[in-house]
């Protein structure tokens, strides 16, 4: 036997799991960017249509006669859009479903408030206020929910959190991984988690909002519909982030020595509040009083101003308005802070913010201009109620529905979302299809959107797909001269286990024990 083949029978054989996540990572570096993909998807779609259509694929359309929508024969069929009258749909509705796809314009108003309580440094000032102001014994949980409400401020928990959370740990003799990966599962892990309605809800509601209608073409989907949930989900990830972080991850991580730090960490500052911060928190925090109590004389008193007609609170041009409030909850505390502090001078410091935020969402548009499209060619083709009709009546076949059926579901998600890290970009892939899917079993879509954010949360910490991996893995560098992707990856594998499952039970108790809605007005269930 060669010397050669020796060294090959005798090489160490990789752990199975190690092997799965050297899979993930191959086969995620395979696909192309998203917004190539949703092109690919957008083509594809002309190209199954007119095969579809050549055949005569159908279904037998499920909702009762005279609802709205509903085929005339009562027979759906797919739609080949390659043809004449194919080409004059897309080129004369290119544009229009460009700027009437739903979550563009919400979240770019809601962004345009969040920018000016980031760039004015409220929202880092009070980050790391609440993170160093914390007592030893709740550092930790302090962490991961600092973690969880950096959300509302695109990627300044990735930027200023996860840095400052290693230091932390460090300054306080602790292990500065075990500070990283409780700031990186809050940040990521914890992301759908919020107790404000923050800017991911709108972008994601409407993406369902959109797939809803395929089934139900009147039905609305707000973003506030997942805040109920959510806002105790923010809890649940802070207390599982604390526990897995002190009783799995730090144990394994055993005691720090700065040896084995690739750089002089003798230096390592905190970034403590100055006292021109602490005052301008104070006054950005009477700001969030009189905003809040305004909003709420609009809508808590019977005869609201912003109350429906039948006085009500649901379908109410408050929640209809929702992401107009997020922009002011966020645009008057955070120049009143950038006024004390000296950071917004003149309405030019205003509005040179917003238009740094808007600069960052180049990449976001041209992703939507191709997903409005793929959305619209999906719709136009029928190919949404067929798989939806197809795979409702294979579901109930095989008997899978109810817990089981989520439980899949958001496994499902999480397996995808090893993949394909854009939340928005994922949601809008799978949405057209299962949304309808499982309002045809009788499950309404703000619930099925509540399981999608659960998978799709969860592994964003264990993939290196996700858009922030190459920045945490640089800055876990620094005190781990000699970790790599896998010990980052297997670091944080207990959280996502630990979300999965219990966020996931969470889940089944809240909706199938409980029968709670996710939100406010939101359904459980959906009758056609």
């Amino acid at each position: 036997m060669s010397s050669s083949a020796s060294i090959k029978n005798n090489s160490p054989k990789k752990p199975v799991f190690t092997r799965f996540l050297d899979s993930v990572e191959y086969l995620g570096n395979l696909l192309p960017h998203p917004i190539t993909l949703f092109a690919i998807f957008c083509v594809a779609i002309l190209v199954m249509s007119g095969i579809a259509g050549y055949f005569e694929v159908s279904v037998v359309d499920p909702r009762p006669e005279g609802t709205k929508g509903r085929a005339a024969d009562g027979i759906i069929h797919v739609v080949s859009l390659i043809n004449v009258d194919g080409l004059q749909l897309i080129v004369t509705n290119l544009v229009k479903n460009f700027v009437n796809f739903a979550p563009l314009g919400t979240v770019l108003v809601a962004l345009l408030g969040v920018a000016i309580a980031e760039y004015s440094g409220l929202l880092s000032a009070a980050m790391r206020g609440m993170v160093m102001g914390a007592s030893k014994r709740m550092v930790t949980f302090t962490v991961v929910f600092a973690g969880i409400i950096s959300n509302t401020a695109s990627e300044l928990g990735y930027v200023v959190l996860i840095p400052l959370a290693a230091m932390l740990f460090h300054s306080l003799g602790r292990h500065p991984l075990a500070g990283l990966a409780a700031a990186f599962a809050g940040v990521s892990g914890g992301y759908s988690a919020n107790l404000l309605i923050g800017t991911v809800d709108p972008l994601l509601s409407g993406i369902t909002e959109t797939a809803a209608q395929m089934i139900a073409p009147d039905y609305t989907v707000g973003p506030e519909v997942n805040w109920y949930f959510m806002f105790v989900s923010t809890f649940f990830i802070a207390i599982t982030g604390a526990f897995v972080t002190e009783k799995i991850v730090e144990p394994k991580l055993g005691k720090y020595s700065d040896d084995e730090a690739s750089e002089d960490l003798s230096q390592d500052s905190m970034g403590s509040l100055t006292a021109i911060e602490k005052r301008g928190l104070k006054f950005a925090g009477v700001a969030v009083l009189i905003v809040s109590a305004l909003l709420a004389w609009t809508i808590v008193p019977s005869d609201g101003v912003l109350r429906s007609d039948a006085g009500t609170v649901a379908g109410s041009p408050f929640l209809k308005s929702i992401v107009a409030f997020i922009f002011v909850f966020f645009a008057i505390p955070g120049f009143v802070y950038g006024k004390v502090v000296g950071t917004m001078k003149t309405d030019r410091d205003v509005i040179d913010a917003m238009a740094k935020s808007m600069s960052t969402m180049g990449m976001y548009i041209v992703l939507v201009f191709f997903a409005a499209q793929f959305v619209a060619f999906f719709k136009w083709s029928n190919f949404g109620q067929v798989f939806a009709v197809a795979g409702a009546s294979f579901l109930q076949d095989i008997g899978l529905t109810g817990p089981l059926l989520f439980f899949a579901f958001i496994l499902m998600c999480g397996f995808i979302n090893l993949m394909i890290g854009s939340a928005s970009a994922q949601w809008a892939v799978t949405a057209p299809i299962f949304v309808p899917m499982l309002m045809l079993v009788g499950y309404a879509p703000e619930v099925i959107q509540a399981a999608y954010r659960i998978g799709d949360s969860a592994t964003n910490i264990i993939t290196p797909m996700m858009s922030y991996f190459g920045l945490i893995l640089a800055v876990a560098t620094r005190y781990m001269k000699n970790l790599g992707i896998g010990t980052l990856i297997a670091t944080m594998l207990p959280y996502s286990i630990c979300f999965l499952v219990g966020w996931s039970i969470l889940f089944y108790v809240w909706v199938f024990v409980f029968g709670l809605p996710v939100g406010p007005g939101a359904a459980n269930l959906y009758t056609p």
